[in-house]
Protein backbone atom coordinates (compact mmCIF):
# COMPACT_ATOMS: atom_id res chain seq x y z
CA UNK A 1 0.00 0.00 0.00
CA UNK A 2 2.93 2.49 -0.07
CA UNK A 3 3.43 2.75 4.03
CA UNK A 4 6.74 1.31 3.96
CA UNK A 5 9.81 0.96 2.06
CA UNK A 6 13.69 -0.20 2.05
CA UNK A 7 16.07 2.16 2.08
CA UNK A 8 20.13 1.34 1.84
CA UNK A 9 22.58 4.11 3.50
CA UNK A 10 26.17 4.38 4.29
CA UNK A 11 27.13 3.35 8.08
CA UNK A 12 30.46 3.90 9.92
CA UNK A 13 31.53 0.96 10.79
CA UNK A 14 33.71 0.39 14.59
CA UNK A 15 37.04 1.36 13.35
CA UNK A 16 35.65 4.13 11.55
CA UNK A 17 34.20 5.62 14.47
CA UNK A 18 37.53 4.53 16.36
CA UNK A 19 38.82 6.77 13.14
CA UNK A 20 36.87 9.72 13.76
CA UNK A 21 37.21 9.87 17.29
CA UNK A 22 41.39 10.41 16.53
CA UNK A 23 40.44 12.82 14.41
CA UNK A 24 38.54 14.88 16.48
CA UNK A 25 40.60 14.09 19.71
CA UNK A 26 43.20 15.42 17.47
CA UNK A 27 42.00 18.75 16.39
CA UNK A 28 40.94 19.31 20.45
CA UNK A 29 44.28 18.43 21.13
CA UNK A 30 46.14 21.07 18.09
CA UNK A 31 43.45 23.83 19.47
CA UNK A 32 44.35 23.64 22.95
CA UNK A 33 47.79 23.78 22.09
CA UNK A 34 47.61 26.53 19.84
CA UNK A 35 44.85 29.02 21.06
CA UNK A 36 46.64 30.88 23.47
CA UNK A 37 50.00 31.80 20.84
CA UNK A 38 47.19 32.41 18.39
CA UNK A 39 45.14 34.81 20.90
CA UNK A 40 48.20 36.51 22.95
CA UNK A 41 50.08 37.45 19.54
CA UNK A 42 53.29 39.73 19.72
CA UNK A 43 54.25 41.38 16.37
CA UNK A 44 56.18 44.69 16.95
CA UNK A 45 57.23 46.79 14.43
CA UNK A 46 59.66 49.84 14.75
CA UNK A 47 57.48 52.68 15.82
CA UNK A 48 56.89 56.34 17.13
CA UNK A 49 54.97 55.38 20.08
CA UNK A 50 54.21 53.01 22.78
CA UNK A 51 50.31 52.36 23.65
CA UNK A 52 50.21 50.94 26.79
CA UNK A 53 46.70 49.44 27.85
CA UNK A 54 45.80 50.80 31.07
CA UNK A 55 44.54 47.85 32.94
CA UNK A 56 47.15 45.66 32.87
CA UNK A 57 48.59 44.72 35.78
CA UNK A 58 51.49 45.80 37.36
CA UNK A 59 54.27 43.23 36.08
CA UNK A 60 53.36 44.27 32.90
CA UNK A 61 53.78 47.86 33.50
CA UNK A 62 57.60 47.50 34.70
CA UNK A 63 58.18 46.01 31.31
CA UNK A 64 56.75 48.75 29.65
CA UNK A 65 59.76 51.02 30.69
CA UNK A 66 61.96 48.01 29.93
CA UNK A 67 60.33 48.09 26.21
CA UNK A 68 60.27 51.75 25.71
CA UNK A 69 63.97 52.06 26.30
CA UNK A 70 65.11 49.54 23.94
CA UNK A 71 62.36 50.14 21.38
CA UNK A 72 63.43 54.60 20.98
CA UNK A 73 60.04 55.56 21.21
CA UNK A 74 59.20 59.31 20.75
CA UNK A 75 56.59 58.78 23.59
CA UNK A 76 54.47 56.81 25.74
CA UNK A 77 50.93 57.08 25.86
CA UNK A 78 48.43 55.33 28.44
CA UNK A 79 44.94 54.55 27.25
CA UNK A 80 42.01 53.13 29.47
CA UNK A 81 38.51 53.70 30.18
CA UNK A 82 36.96 55.02 33.86
CA UNK A 83 37.47 52.70 37.01
CA UNK A 84 34.79 50.17 37.33
CA UNK A 85 35.96 49.69 41.07
CA UNK A 86 37.64 51.97 43.87
CA UNK A 87 36.25 55.37 41.91
CA UNK A 88 35.49 57.15 44.97
CA UNK A 89 38.49 55.99 47.20
CA UNK A 90 41.31 56.91 44.07
CA UNK A 91 42.75 60.05 43.45
CA UNK A 92 42.81 58.53 39.40
CA UNK A 93 39.90 58.99 37.73
CA UNK A 94 40.89 56.06 34.73
CA UNK A 95 42.93 53.74 34.15
CA UNK A 96 45.41 55.60 31.99
CA UNK A 97 45.51 57.90 34.70
CA UNK A 98 46.73 55.08 37.18
CA UNK A 99 48.71 53.31 35.03
CA UNK A 100 50.60 56.61 33.86
CA UNK A 101 50.83 57.27 38.14
CA UNK A 102 52.09 53.94 38.64
CA UNK A 103 55.15 54.46 35.74
CA UNK A 104 56.38 57.91 37.31
CA UNK A 105 56.31 56.34 40.90
CA UNK A 106 58.64 53.46 38.37
CA UNK A 107 61.09 56.83 37.79
CA UNK A 108 60.04 56.65 34.32
CA UNK A 109 60.61 60.07 32.76
CA UNK A 110 57.24 62.12 32.87
CA UNK A 111 58.38 64.62 30.46
CA UNK A 112 57.78 61.45 27.77
CA UNK A 113 54.57 60.55 28.96
CA UNK A 114 51.12 60.99 27.89
CA UNK A 115 47.66 60.58 29.25
CA UNK A 116 44.80 59.40 26.51
CA UNK A 117 41.25 58.35 29.04
CA UNK A 118 38.50 57.27 26.65
CA UNK A 119 34.92 58.06 28.32
CA UNK A 120 32.68 55.52 30.60
CA UNK A 121 31.03 53.13 28.02
CA UNK A 122 29.24 50.12 28.31
CA UNK A 123 30.93 47.91 26.18
CA UNK A 124 33.70 48.18 23.73
CA UNK A 125 35.85 49.43 25.86
CA UNK A 126 38.58 48.66 23.79
CA UNK A 127 37.28 50.60 20.52
CA UNK A 128 36.69 53.37 22.97
CA UNK A 129 40.04 53.87 23.93
CA UNK A 130 41.42 53.26 20.02
CA UNK A 131 38.96 55.79 19.27
CA UNK A 132 40.38 58.51 22.19
CA UNK A 133 43.39 57.92 20.87
CA UNK A 134 42.93 58.30 16.94
CA UNK A 135 41.33 61.84 18.16
CA UNK A 136 44.13 62.50 20.45
CA UNK A 137 46.76 61.82 17.54
CA UNK A 138 45.18 63.85 14.93
CA UNK A 139 44.63 67.06 17.45
CA UNK A 140 48.74 66.64 18.31
CA UNK A 141 51.57 68.37 16.87
CA UNK A 142 53.57 65.19 16.71
CA UNK A 143 54.06 63.17 13.58
CA UNK A 144 53.16 59.57 14.21
CA UNK A 145 53.30 56.93 11.73
CA UNK A 146 53.14 54.03 13.53
CA UNK A 147 52.37 52.47 16.84
CA UNK A 148 53.58 49.24 19.41
CA UNK A 149 50.25 48.17 21.22
CA UNK A 150 51.68 46.70 24.81
CA UNK A 151 48.83 44.72 26.08
CA UNK A 152 48.69 41.63 28.37
CA UNK A 153 48.76 38.19 27.34
CA UNK A 154 45.51 36.48 25.30
CA UNK A 155 43.94 40.47 25.13
CA UNK A 156 46.41 40.75 22.61
CA UNK A 157 44.88 40.48 19.24
CA UNK A 158 42.02 41.09 19.50
CA UNK A 159 43.12 44.54 20.84
CA UNK A 160 45.61 44.42 17.44
CA UNK A 161 42.47 43.92 15.43
CA UNK A 162 40.32 46.94 16.48
CA UNK A 163 43.44 49.30 16.71
CA UNK A 164 44.24 48.65 13.62
CA UNK A 165 40.52 48.91 12.56
CA UNK A 166 40.46 52.34 14.15
CA UNK A 167 43.87 53.66 12.68
CA UNK A 168 44.50 51.89 9.59
CA UNK A 169 45.77 53.12 6.86
CA UNK A 170 47.25 56.45 8.41
CA UNK A 171 48.91 54.42 11.38
CA UNK A 172 50.82 51.22 11.40
CA UNK A 173 50.26 49.59 14.10
CA UNK A 174 52.50 46.45 16.05
CA UNK A 175 51.29 44.63 19.22
CA UNK A 176 53.41 43.31 21.86
CA UNK A 177 51.80 40.68 24.42
CA UNK A 178 52.87 40.07 28.05
CA UNK A 179 52.14 36.79 29.40
CA UNK A 180 50.08 37.01 32.60
CA UNK A 181 51.51 35.90 35.44
CA UNK A 182 48.26 34.10 36.79
CA UNK A 183 48.79 30.69 35.05
CA UNK A 184 51.31 28.92 32.52
CA UNK A 185 50.56 29.82 29.13
CA UNK A 186 51.31 26.95 28.26
CA UNK A 187 49.58 24.41 30.32
CA UNK A 188 46.62 27.17 30.75
CA UNK A 189 43.79 24.57 31.05
CA UNK A 190 45.43 23.68 34.27
CA UNK A 191 44.35 26.74 35.57
CA UNK A 192 40.68 28.27 36.80
CA UNK A 193 42.05 31.55 35.26
CA UNK A 194 43.68 30.25 32.25
CA UNK A 195 40.55 28.45 31.51
CA UNK A 196 38.22 31.67 31.83
CA UNK A 197 40.88 34.02 30.43
CA UNK A 198 40.75 31.88 26.99
CA UNK A 199 37.18 30.87 26.44
CA UNK A 200 36.23 35.00 27.34
CA UNK A 201 38.81 36.23 25.49
CA UNK A 202 38.14 33.75 22.55
CA UNK A 203 34.34 35.01 21.93
CA UNK A 204 35.42 38.45 22.46
CA UNK A 205 37.99 38.04 19.55
CA UNK A 206 35.02 36.33 17.06
CA UNK A 207 32.57 39.13 18.28
CA UNK A 208 35.26 41.51 17.31
CA UNK A 209 35.68 39.74 13.39
CA UNK A 210 32.62 38.89 12.67
CA UNK A 211 30.00 41.12 14.53
CA UNK A 212 31.84 44.13 15.49
CA UNK A 213 32.81 47.20 12.93
CA UNK A 214 34.62 50.70 13.70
Amino acid sequence: MGLVQLQQKWVLTFQGWLVLLLCIAALLLFCVTHIHPFLALSAPIKADILVVEGWIQDHAIEKAIAEFEQGNYQKLITTGVPLSKGYHLSEYNNFAELTAATLITLGFDQDKLVVVAAPKVKKDRTAASAVALRQWISASNLSIKSINLYTEDAHARRSWLIYKQELAPDIEVGVIAINSIDYDPKHWWRYSAGVRQIISELIAYLYARLVWKA
